[in-house]
């Protein structure tokens, strides 16, 4: 509550150039530090992206208040002046969904940008945060998003189930050698599907194609298991799918 108590309230606090600039400058470098993160990995939305819906959310916020100062300003010279509070705020909230559906997509049925939409829709919040002068609390958001984006995919691994396609020669040594591979790194598999391309000639062999369902633990990397199937002379491809 002490901190809470500390803020001042936006409508009681001078708003000049200087504020307004440095609340400006604030919002640009919280947008740049996120924006960051996201280009790193090459999301839909990225650097200029963030930036540029943090700085206008964080306009919004300085519009609406400097509206509201002059409001309570008009009040006081007795002009009865009245301004609904956080009206185009809201209207940014609701805006900022269109921008993050625009990130997202889907492919091969699987969702991607997810993240990134949500990335949006809090520096969209920042920018109004700041805007609105909190400072510190938007600093404090802004590094729990950070960490969110960067480290909590790092810390907390979760079972998942993935698809695999495998296409080998030699049927029996190449399965043999798959599934000890498995076993070996505590991969369970959970479904098979195959397919065999027969060829007539004697110098060709068959070509098999096993689809495997794999629940993964969770100190698994997918990329890892691609990458050591696909080195056994006998595999050749090894893909993943979405199902």
């Amino acid at each position: 509550m002490e901190f809470l108590d500390s803020i001042d309230f936006l409508a009681f606090k001078p708003i000049n150039n200087l504020e307004l600039l440095l609340r400006i400058v604030f919002a640009i470098l919280v947008g740049t530090v996120i924006g960051i993160e996201r280009e790193y990995k090459s999301r839909p939305a990225g650097l200029r992206t963030h930036v540029l819906v943090c700085l206008g959310s964080c306009s919004i916020a300085l519009l609406e208040s400097v509206l509201i100062q002059a409001s309570f300003s008009a009040a006081a010279s007795g002009v009865d002046i009245g301004y609904t509070f956080t009206r185009m705020s809201a209207q940014v909230i609701s805006g900022i969904g269109f921008l993050g559906a625009g990130t997202i997509f889907t492919a091969q049925k699987k969702v991607a940008g997810l993240t990134t939409a949500a990335s949006l829709w809090n520096v969209a919040c920042l920018g109004l945060m700041i805007g609105f002068g909190y400072y510190w609390m938007g600093l404090i958001v802004a590094l729990l998003v950070i960490l969110v984006l960067m480290l909590m995919g790092r810390m907390i691994h979760i079972n998942a189930i993935k698809h695999v396609e495998v296409k080998f020669v030699n049927r029996a040594e190449t399965i043999k050698f798959i599934n000890e591979y498995f076993a070996a790194i505590g991969v369970l598999i959970l479904d098979i599907d195959f397919h065999i391309e027969v060829f007539k000639s004697e110098d060709t062999r068959n070509l098999y194609t096993n689809i495997y369902t794999l629940h993964l633990p969770g100190n698994i990397n997918y990329t890892d298991i691609v990458t050591a199937l696909s080195e056994n002379p006998y595999v050749h491809t090894v893909r993943t799918r979405s199902a």
